[in-house]
């Protein structure tokens, strides 16, 4: 399958390996898109594992709603379950990196009947980053979020800056030089931000994880502290495993052998 369908959104999806094998589903980050996960999906297809790896409401012009209403979580969260329907599958292993961890702590917490287990790289449970604004310095880290809120003008300091500020937070030369063209065109970069956006909407708490979950965390993530990473183990009633490694932020792209690891590792009930 190359693509599904949630009412009058059409999302694209990457759906490689072995068709009998388990899924994973993989979620990207911002601003990111499915290409994320192309140096992770090899190893995962080397286990027999099957992935599915969409681009996210907001990303692909096909499902890309107006207004900011549309991208809480909730919303968000029933994109991924419209993905297992459209495959046929009753569960996946899920996988979030930045934005998409965030999707995938919800899904850990509000459709467990459909994550077998999940696995989240970057992004600390969000009742553990909310914590953390408070009792560190994660609120300086986190300043960002409160300038994203603006319309129109994100957009248009990000567009010419944007292979600059991938670099210069740690990701490889060849991904941030593919994403800085995916989102230069005028207008690419407003349903991500819309993610942002949405966050001053939201009265939906995503509670604990109650499924088997792994959280990786890069130890030097210029956006996201050591408190939240911490903090997140309080937030998940099933088996739990922190993985602090030595890394930033941009564990798809710089750590593709260590992710997959840790995917295949709960896959296999370890």
């Amino acid at each position: 399958m190359d693509s599904y369908s949630r009412g009058a959104l059409t999302f694209p999806v990457v759906d490689e390996g072995p068709p009998g094998g388990e899924a994973v589903v993989l979620l990207h980050g911002f601003p990111q898109d499915a290409t994320a996960w192309q140096a992770v999906t090899p190893h995962l297809h080397e286990a027999g594992l099957r992935t599915l790896a969409p681009d996210q409401r907001g990303y692909a012009a096909t499902a890309r709603p107006q207004g900011r209403r549309a991208y809480g979580l909730d919303e968000l969260s029933l994109d991924v379950v419209a993905l297992l329907d459209a495959a046929g599958l009753e569960q996946a292993h899920v996988v979030g990196h930045d934005w998409g961890g965030a999707v995938a702590w919800h899904l850990a917490s509000r459709h467990t009947d459909r994550v077998a287990t999940v696995t989240v790289l970057s992004t600390p449970h969000p009742a553990a980053l909310a914590w953390s604004l408070r009792h560190s310095r994660q609120a300086l880290q986190s300043a960002y979020m409160a300038a994203f809120q603006l319309p129109w003008a994100p957009e248009r300091v990000l567009r010419p800056r944007l292979e600059q500020l991938y670099r210069r937070s740690g990701m490889p030369p060849e991904p941030a030089h593919r994403y800085a063209v995916r989102f230069s065109p005028p207008g690419e970069l407003t349903g991500p931000l819309n993610w942002y956006r949405a966050l001053p909407l939201s009265r939906v708490r995503t509670g604990r994880s109650r499924v088997p979950t792994t959280y990786v965390w890069g130890r030097g993530d210029v956006a996201l502290g050591r408190a939240a990473a911490q903090r997140t183990s309080h937030y998940v009633s099933a088996d739990y495993r922190f993985i602090d490694v030595d890394a930033g932020h941009w564990l798809p792209e710089t750590h593709p052998g260590l992710v997959a690891a840790e995917v295949r590792r709960r896959a296999e009930g370890g």
